[in-house]
């Protein structure tokens, strides 16, 4: 039975690492996209993931000649007390709006 509850615990863990690194890239471009119009890049990236995820987003936005580059970062969480995943980290790059 432990052994089945710790491939079940695996399981989830690995959908909630690829559902943040979904989520950071959705960041990402929604981020791009509002500092794309003059708008803010941080507003863009929150307004777009799930709120459990919100609150340890980052979205530093770069800008360029004529672009500009988003770069999401996002909590992994665990559901294992003490394991640390890191962060998933998504880029996106878009034109200005001129």
């Amino acid at each position: 039975m432990p052994i089945l509850i710790l491939v079940a615990m695996a399981g989830v863990q690995i959908g909630l690492i690829a559902y943040t690194a979904q989520q950071a890239g959705t960041a990402a471009r929604a981020g791009a996209r509002s500092a794309s119009l003059q708008q803010s890049a941080a507003q863009g990236c929150q307004e777009a993931v799930s709120s459990w995820l919100a609150d340890g987003t980052s979205c530093p936005a770069a800008y360029g000649a004529d672009e500009v580059t988003v770069t999401a970062t996002l909590a992994i969480p665990s559901i294992v007390p003490g394991w640390d995943f890191g962060d998933a980290h998504k880029t996106a790059t878009m034109p200005l709006d001129h």
